[in-house]
């Protein structure tokens, strides 16, 4: 087929009001013969990022840590293999943002400049397409999760944004395990145009009123943020949520905000772990240690205080870790805790090698759940936020 009645067809299926309503599956195959590609597979990566699910074709999974496709995802670039019987897999990361997706795998019988372009166009339609669908298709969700869920870990996941977020400036990710029986644990960022905004929540106890309770605190932190309020108000409007519709219950967390122009980081501790500064390779010990403030939902009863607000100036590359105490309080194979020194320890190797922030986390929570042989437990939840501004010149 011509380059120009290939671009005719893609053009068609873009314009055709048909596509916006079709299974992904058929998306992919119609997508597929528009740019003239002989052949492609989706894999997504399942909810605890072990493994590449393939979408439409009968396949096994594919090992993220042992598989050629795997490198694609955690490295984010391009990778090609050539078979022995002739032909080539050029396999692409599949990305929503700065979100791993999964990989898509085009197979041909060569690689040609045209045919690497026509996979990427074909890889960006695909993630606008599953970022599209998957919000109210229950096939997305079903496909990438290997056991069933827990109603709790069901309510708080429903709450939770993308794992990553970011742009030029700053990238922000996260994890949460244990994947299908949280409790109270969980996360929350965003970004505008000036600002991130990240948050990490640990509400009391482990059933559905724990998830009931970070629900609400996400909740009432983005109604507050979504209509302009500065961070102590923010905080406080969390605090009267609580205090009004769940009286019996608290989370602690940690609510920042860092401005993109400047690095300055702000924050408020509701009786959390403090946040975590890694910078040059080297924790900065105590740098975000403040006095905590009482537990979210509970300053009414047990202070008049007004929340306080701490700030911090962060320099390029710096990164910022939140948890919560699921994590450092695991134990190891040897029963000792895995602690906060070989927390931060793991990530400045990782930072060392170079690895993407994402990646970073995912290893790390690995680590942390393969040394658990009867399980977590308590929730565990990191969150990463690395400061990245363009060079000034």
């Amino acid at each position: 087929m011509s380059a120009e009645a290939s671009d005719e067809r893609l053009s068609e299926f873009l314009a055709d009001p048909v596509t916006s309503t079709l299974e992904l599956s058929a998306a992919l195959d119609r997508c597929t013969k528009a740019l003239d590609l002989p052949h492609a597979v989706v894999y997504l990566a399942d909810l605890q990022q072990r493994h590449l699910v393939p979408l439409t074709d009968v396949a096994p999974p594919l090992s993220i840590d042992d598989s050629l496709a795997g490198w694609t995802y955690r490295t984010q670039s391009l990778r090609v293999q050539a078979h022995g019987a002739g032909g080539v897999t050029a396999w692409f990361p599949l990305l929503d943002g700065a979100e791993r997706l999964g990989v898509v795998a085009v197979h041909g019988e060569a690689l040609t400049a045209r045919s690497l372009t026509r996979g990427r166009a074909l890889t960006a339609l695909l993630g606008m397409m599953l970022t599209s669908k998957r919000a109210y298709k229950d096939s997305y969700a079903s496909h990438i999760r290997t056991q069933p869920m827990h109603l709790p870990a069901e309510l708080v996941r429903a709450f939770l944004p993308p794992r990553t977020i970011g742009d030029g400036r700053v990238v922000s990710t996260a994890v949460l395990e244990p994947a299908y029986q949280l409790g109270g644990d969980a996360f929350d960022h965003c970004l505008t145009d000036t600002r991130l905004h990240a948050t990490v929540v640990d509400a009391m106890g482990h059933n559905l009123a724990s998830g009931l309770t970070s629900a609400v605190t996400l909740a009432a932190c983005r109604n507050a943020r979504r209509s302009g309020a500065g961070l102590a108000e923010l905080v406080a409007g969390a605090d009267r949520a609580l205090a009004e519709w769940l009286p019996d219950q608290f989370c602690t967390a940690v609510v920042t905000q860092l401005d993109l122009a400047t690095g300055m980081l702000y924050w408020s501790n509701c009786g959390h772990p403090a946040p975590l500064l890694i910078r040059d390779q080297r924790p900065v010990v105590d740098a975000l240690e403040r006095e905590p403030g009482p537990p979210m939902g509970l300053p009414a009863l047990l202070s008049g205080e007004p929340r306080v607000t701490h700030e911090y100036p962060l320099r390029p590359g710096d990164r910022v870790l939140l948890y919560t105490d699921g994590v450092t309080e695991a134990r190891v194979r040897d029963g000792s805790l895995f602690g906060l020194e070989r927390f931060a320890d793991y990530v400045i190797r990782a930072t060392a090698a170079g690895e993407l922030a994402p990646e970073t986390l995912r290893r790390l929570i690995h680590s942390v759940l393969d040394t658990q042989p009867e399980g977590l437990r308590d929730d565990a939840t990191i969150l990463m936020l690395e400061w990245q501004p363009p060079a000034r010149t």
